[in-house]
């Protein structure tokens, strides 16, 4: 008797449906755009509205803007609408987006690499003088941002940035956004390889080409040859990290698949040695996996850190290696513990020439225009007139005679620019938040800079690397889940049972060889009037508990939950 036919196993007509669209994936044919913002990719690409906005929105008016490109595909060009004044955190998930919009702008001037002029500083202290009411905030993805800018001025913005080299071209958007790279990339005496020239290179031949211009969502990449790993290699989509090879020598460690937001991943090894030279190339493979396998359906999926979890380091490192390169890529080591458990630069370093980097922390990243301009004239008066901008919301100024270190380092402490700061003014950092951020719940710059001082106030003589980062929401643009003690916005019951802005705690997250995600404490949520007394009670428990040595990441991981609440 001949075999029966297996039967199929019953479908809900749901599950056909999803078979058939899939994810959206334009490898496997899925072209058919299944959200709006596809839609809205596919009807114009992002990189078009410029001229719009030229011709037609900077002479018309805020009230000129097509919606589609008001919300949409001016973030190609570094504009998001900022928050209305006024809007409290209740309302931020109620209101329509144009409730929330106000007639002003956040400008990001995208820095790759983090590498700054003196002129180019300057001009964007001018900028941020004339027409952004003084604002600047340094991001902890190197750029700087300016809040308050007007369509009417956007185009001459513009023609002064690029006037002197620096621009805004897919610096927000589902495009590869501004490439971290080490801020001391071929001056620090420690390095092991200089990503320097792979930087430059992706930039100047991928940055603001259509090849690139409309992937699945945002982009995130890192490269950095120094020790230090200084780059937060760990949450971006592909990173670069520097490591020497047994064989052939210094090269690139390839990592893929990181981030952070509501559904956080550490990267992973593709086991994959990558040379100097062959960077950019390997860099547009994995960027091409992603545009035309990326998930599309759905805004949450469309990230790589999905495509990789479901694919995995080994389907992923074939894909790139037959489909994309065309050749084996070389085994290669991991990269080996940082050598310091502070990687931000700050302080006076040797440079590998005889001279110096002097790094400097603001407060959370906050800094006004005309401290920019000052920021600029010291690098010029001390240094060749190079600056670098950092992960960590910090500056750096390099090729610092020996002979002129002190100089610069009592004009930058005359701007509350600290130089040798306390581990809470180097250790806090915070988001946009309410102030300026429509995601936003809670403020969160202005209480950082409080916290700042009140913890030195209260634990003067605390002196262990500790990371405090606070996020308005919970798309962990400040990394909380990889902070000590990670604060995550949003609306909490105080005593009285009134509603006021808090935070959710997340303690002990990491990065490095041990990279891990904060704990959360059950129930464990604070006012923000009840931060200060907190953290000074958690970072009180810790030194009395520690063992000699121990972290507090370490620590928090094996304290009980009463310690830490």
């Amino acid at each position: 008797m001949a075999a029966m036919p297996e039967k199929p196993a019953p479908a809900t007509p749901r599950r056909k449906v999803s078979r058939h669209r899939g994810e959206g994936q334009w490898a496997k044919g899925h072209f058919t755009p299944l959200n709006g913002t596809e839609q809205t990719k596919k009807d114009d690409d992002g990189l078009n509205v410029r001229t719009r906005i030229e011709t037609t929105y900077a002479r018309g008016g805020y009230d000129s803007i097509d919606p589609a490109d008001l919300r949409g595909r001016m973030r190609w060009w570094g504009l998001y609408t900022q928050r209305k004044p006024g809007i409290d955190g209740g309302k931020t998930a109620i209101l329509e987006p144009e409730e929330l919009d106000d007639r002003y702008f956040m400008m990001r001037v995208r820095v790759d690499g983090g590498r700054l002029t003196t002129e180019q500083l300057r001009v964007i202290g001018g900028v941020s003088e004339e027409f952004a009411r003084g604002t600047a905030d340094i991001t902890d993805r190197q750029n700087i941002q300016l809040h308050w800018v007007e369509i009417e001025n956007v185009p001459e913005i513009w023609r002064r940035l690029e006037e002197v080299g620096l621009t805004t071209t897919e610096a927000c958007g589902d495009v590869p956004r501004a490439i971290l790279g080490s801020p001391v990339a071929g001056v620090a005496a420690d390095e092991i390889v200089d990503g320097t020239a792979a930087i430059q290179e992706i930039r100047d031949k991928y940055i603001g080409s259509k090849e690139f211009s409309n992937l699945p969502r945002k982009f995130k990449t890192a490269i950095s040859g120094s020790p230090l790993l200084d780059v937060v290699h760990e949450i971006n989509d592909v990173a670069f990290v520097g490591v020497d090879h047994p064989e052939h020598g210094p090269g690139f460690d390839l990592w893929v698949g990181g981030g952070l937001s509501t559904n956080p991943k550490i990267g992973v090894r593709l086991g994959a040695w990558v040379p100097a030279a062959e960077v950019p190339e390997v860099w547009a493979g994995v960027v091409g996996i992603f545009r035309d396998y990326g998930y599309r359906r759905l805004r949450g999926r469309a990230r790589m850190k999905f495509l990789v979890a479901d694919w995995g380091p080994e389907e992923f490192r074939r894909v790139l290696q037959d489909e994309y390169l065309g050749r084996p890529l070389a085994d290669g080591p991991a990269p080996a513990e940082p050598v310091s458990r502070w990687r931000d630069h700050i302080g006076v370093h040797p440079q590998k020439d005889g001279r110096f980097y002097v790094g400097f922390a603001g407060r959370v990243g906050r800094i006004d225009g005309a401290t920019l301009t000052k920021v600029a004239e010291l690098a010029a008066a001390h240094g060749s007139g190079r600056l670098r901008t950092t992960v960590e919301q910090k500056l750096i100024i390099l090729d610092v005679a020996a002979d002129r270190v002190d100089s610069l380092v009592e004009g930058l402490e005359s701007l509350d620019l600290q130089v040798r700061p306390s581990p809470f003014r180097r250790g806090v950092m915070a988001c946009t938040g309410i102030e300026f951020c429509k995601l936003a719940i809670v403020e969160t710059k202005q209480r950082g800079a409080a916290l700042i001082e009140e913890l030195e106030h209260r634990l003067p003589d605390f002196d262990e690397p500790i990371t405090i980062n606070l996020n308005g929401c919970p798309n962990a643009c400040a990394r909380i889940q990889v902070a000590d003690i990670g604060l995550k916005g949003q609306l909490v019951l105080d005593g009285d049972g009134n509603q006021v802005e808090g935070y959710q705690v997340h303690l002990g997250g990491t990065l490095g060889v041990d990279a891990a995600f904060g704990r959360k404490v059950r129930g464990l949520k604070i006012t923000a009037d009840e931060l200060p007394d907190y953290i000074e009670r958690v970072l009180s428990r810790y030194r009395k508990e520690r063992e000699d040595g121990e972290r507090f990441a370490i620590w928090a991981a094996r304290a009980d939950e009463e310690a830490l609440s």
